[in-house]
């Protein structure tokens, strides 16, 4: 399967994941707002996309958390369904030696669907076997307070909305700043595309298999 054929995939199930019937999937597209549950987020036409800004100085303020509460709400998302989920840190101490490509599941805390997708699709077993053998797979808190290593660089948290963001948030997702989202990157770490939105585990082992087919 060539490029051009593989973002035709992409576009087209996009295109389709935004037509779903409400309750099954959802893009919450904005860091700004309060906390949405499953049960809130179905009406999307509720749904922004975000033009995330941080606030005028916010560059060096870094707010570190406290660590114990910030790695107990990482450790309850590596363990989401028995899958041996990493993080940004812990890979900055590894080599890719098996060249495998990357999936990041961008979340924050107060995500409803984040929490559904752990549950739901993450949990199937044939998503389980397909990741295990063609991904390394990385959880990352988009709002996490403490600095990301990624590729060499530093992330520092930022001021800004409600919670504030980590700048490798931005980088990631750019302006659209919904979760969830599953970014794709290369074997060295290069985006390939991002993905937002719940997905059930039939839409997403097909995006799976799209992403692994095509070629670095």
């Amino acid at each position: 399967m060539n490029k051009f054929s593989i973002f035709a995939f992409l576009l087209a199930f996009c295109f389709a994941s935004a037509c779903n019937k409400p309750g099954q999937s959802s893009e919450i597209t904005n860091s700004e707002t309060a906390s949405v549950h499953p049960a809130q987020s179905g009406n999307r036409a509720g749904s922004k996309k975000s033009s995330y800004k941080p606030a005028p100085g916010a560059k060096n303020t870094t707010m570190a958390a406290s660590p114990s509460k910030e790695d107990a709400h990482s450790e309850e998302h590596l363990n989401t369904g028995g899958l041996m989920w990493t993080t940004f840190d812990k890979l900055a101490k590894e080599n890719n030696s098996d060249n495998k490509k990357y999936l990041v599941d961008v979340y924050t805390e107060w995500c409803g669907w984040c929490k559904v997708m752990d549950k739901k699709t993450f949990t199937d077993p044939a998503i389980q076997k397909y990741l295990k053998k063609n991904f390394h797979i990385v959880k990352f808190d988009a709002e996490r307070k403490n600095p990301v290593p990624f590729k060499g660089k530093q992330y520092e948290w930022v001021a800004g909305g409600r919670r504030g963001i980590n700048q490798l948030a931005l980088e990631l997702l750019g302006s659209r700043l919904s979760y969830p989202t599953l970014v794709y990157l290369d074997e060295n770490m290069n985006k390939i595309t991002s993905s937002p939105g719940y997905k059930t585990p039939e839409q997403l082992i097909q995006e799976l298999k799209a992403i692994n087919d095509m070629k670095s």
